[in-house]
């Protein structure tokens, strides 16, 4: 029988006088290792479609927006990313042809990204195909999922996100 590592770094946290530390330790860990093993079945079912989750979340959120193009500072800020992160996502859509970039008609110096027919296809399989393999079945029952989602909303609050 295999031990939960992170109930044994608990257990090792009290044991070396760390006791008041140790609920936090456990529950940073359990939200990282959450994330990685989500992170996994994400990756399982955008991977063989060329996708990573930062450029799944760009074309879902160009399919979103009104003419489904938007300024490539908007997108940084919604997806609060960094704008580096932004350029190479979008750079990499580009060479997928599921992105190009137009400029903006009012103010020639902003640079839109605009979703393509072919992004919008893709997008749209990506989504089914995470919708059935993860967003659907994500490893608690719907109550539990909910009540997650909104301790997870508080904590993020608590960590200072305005949400």
């Amino acid at each position: 029988m295999t031990r939960d590592p992170i109930g044994e770094a608990h257990r090792q946290w009290v044991a070396h006088g760390w006791a008041d530390a140790a609920d936090g330790m456990a529950m940073v860990t359990s939200v990282v290792r959450a994330q990685q093993l989500l992170l996994e079945r994400i990756d399982a079912v955008l991977r063989p479609r060329g996708l990573t989750f930062a450029r799944y979340e760009v074309l879902r959120l160009l399919s979103f927006s009104r003419g489904a193009a938007m300024p490539m500072s908007r997108l940084g800020s919604l997806l609060q990313v960094h704008p580096t992160s932004v350029t190479s996502a979008v750079d990499r859509l580009v060479a997928q042809d599921y992105v190009r970039r137009e400029r903006g008609d009012g103010d020639r110096r902003v640079v839109l990204a605009v979703l393509t027919d072919a992004g919008r296809e893709a997008v749209e399989e990506a989504t089914a195909a995470l919708n059935a393999a993860v967003f659907e079945q994500p490893g608690l029952p719907a109550p539990a999922v909910r009540d997650l989602t909104d301790r997870l909303t508080a904590l993020r609050t608590g960590l200072g996100e305005s949400v």
